[in-house]
């Protein structure tokens, strides 16, 4: 008698209703993994993590309220052996990096074919790691020649907090998103400008469309 199929128990955190139905019926023709809940944005994220200590969470990183980096890093601030997957439409790799060092064990893009997810989530669930080949290859490549991006320097929190003041939010509303005092974001926002070597909100903005981190 065969052993019975041991179940892969995934969290899908994405903030739109038609994509997590769609992972849902993707996943559902695998035996072997079961949705056992959905959230829609980062604190919702954080809850069902407790709530239902699944073995894989995957998730997008774009997301409503807390961005998906401050979702791993509290996660994984709770759960040291938390297995999380990003499956974002971001392909740069400073979006790979700042993911693995907030805590991801894996990261695909959505371009990536629908089996790629499949793969991804047992991989995880085996204990490994696993990265898009094209992403592996271009974060080696990366590495081979050295080629730091300006972000290089930058912490998963401030370029988290880069990112946000690239898309407009100002220094009360940032604090407000992430749970931090204006004090601290404003001393994080001064950091970031000294690093990057810009004075101004709109240099950061620029720099960021020009890196393809957000969209003109």
């Amino acid at each position: 008698m065969s052993d019975p199929v041991k179940i892969i128990r995934v969290l899908m955190v994405d903030d739109h209703a038609v994509v997590r139905a769609g992972y849902r019926m993707l996943l559902k023709n695998s035996e072997d993994i079961e949705v056992v809940a959905e959230a829609e944005n980062g604190e919702q994220a954080c809850k069902c993590y407790i709530d239902f200590k699944p073995d894989i969470v995957v998730m997008d990183l774009s997301l409503p309220g807390i961005s998906g980096l401050e979702v791993i890093r509290r996660i994984i601030g709770r759960d040291h052996d938390a297995r999380i997957l990003v499956f974002s439409m971001h392909e740069g790799t400073i979006f790979v990096e700042q993911a693995l060092q907030a805590g991801a064990r894996g990261y695909i893009t959505k371009s990536s074919a629908p089996e790629a997810l499949v793969y991804a989530i047992r991989k995880l669930a085996s204990g490994q790691l696993h990265l898009d080949s094209d992403i592996a290859q271009r974060l080696a490549l990366h590495k081979t020649r050295d080629k730091d991006t300006p972000f290089s320097s930058l912490s998963t929190r401030e370029f988290e907090i880069f990112c946000l003041l690239a898309e407009g939010l100002n220094t009360s509303e940032i604090a407000k998103r992430l749970s931090l005092s204006y004090k601290t974001v404003a001393n994080y926002s001064t950091q970031i400008k000294g690093k990057l070597n810009v004075s101004t909100v709109a240099e950061i903005a620029r720099m960021a469309i020009r890196h393809k981190i957000i969209e003109a």
